[in-house]
């Protein structure tokens, strides 16, 4: 198992070597950290020196200071790659490796634990055929994840995020917690809201226990409020869990596409984020 971690020698970089090592420890995955360098500048530094001494002392630096984060028991390996964009290195690394995931860290300017999604993690959002992992702001902890709260929509589908969570479940031993977020703004009456939403998310707990070993830990809330952010807010989050959610009905084949709950859910969220691609059939990931 590996992951692809986007490595920046900045804060963004260090959140998201956190989270991967946080991933890594109970599933014996190793890490790929991939320094992108910008394919374009290089090749035109390149010709004008022959040789670019700065370029090779800031690869050189970025491998110290991204390997030094990574905890001693996580197995490691630094990249550098030349893209387009660091998306695109990102997304080569992660098909050629065939990775199980693809971690980056939030944009520098969000609040602290809090997600701001930048040009990288959006054009990952819209285009990886891998499961992304987002770190809020300020991400630090890298003890193996402890609990995973998979987000359960209204609508019937949603099957690739249901089968890697429950797969990530039994394989770390952890407890898996349903959620359904309803707005009580919707259309309809509220209680009517309410009580579809439990019955929906009951239906899939129902479906996954089965697939769970006996005794194993599964749980099912209903979280309301106003909007998407109250209902992240109505609930209660470790330090040590992850929510998965799945990719947009609007999402290709195979593909990211995060719709615009996703994105509410992101604006709120104290915890880190895992993305499942529309129809994605492998299990192994988180």
């Amino acid at each position: 198992m590996r992951y692809v971690v986007g490595y920046t020698p900045n804060e963004r970089g260090a959140d998201a070597v956190a989270l991967a090592s946080a991933l890594a420890r109970a599933q014996g995955a190793r890490l790929d950290l991939v320094f992108v360098v910008d394919k374009g500048l290089h090749a035109a530094q390149e010709v004008a020196t022959g040789h670019d001494i700065a370029a090779e002392r800031a690869v050189v630096n970025a491998q110290r200071e991204g390997l030094g984060l990574v905890p001693e028991d996580v197995p490691v390996e630094f990249h550098v790659r030349h893209a387009d964009s660091l998306a695109a290195g990102l997304i080569d690394a992660a098909v050629e490796y065939e990775a199980g995931l693809i971690v980056v860290g939030a944009a520098s300017s969000g609040l602290f634990k809090r997600h701001t999604i930048g040009s990288v993690a959006n054009a990952l959002l819209h285009a990886s055929p891998a499961p992304v992992a987002l770190a809020p702001r300020g991400y630090r902890g890298t003890e193996a994840i402890t609990r995973l709260t998979l987000a359960v929509g209204q609508r019937a589908g949603a099957n690739a995020a249901i089968d890697v969570a429950i797969g990530a479940a039994e394989r770390r031993d952890v407890p898996l917690r349903m959620v359904s977020l309803v707005e009580l703004d919707a259309e309809g009456d509220s209680g009517e809201v309410v009580n579809a939403a439990h019955i929906h998310a009951n239906t899939v707990l129902t479906e996954a226990s089965h697939r769970l070993p006996d005794g194993h830990n599964a749980s099912v809330e209903v979280a309301h409020g106003r909007t998407i952010e109250e209902c992240i807010d109505d609930l209660e989050w470790d330090d040590s869990e992850i929510l998965i959610v799945g990719s947009s009905r609007l999402a290709e084949k195979n593909k990211l596409f995060i719709g615009t709950t996703a994105n509410k859910v992101l604006r709120a969220l104290p915890v880190p984020m895992v993305v499942i691609p529309r129809d994605y059939e492998r299990t192994d990931s988180p």
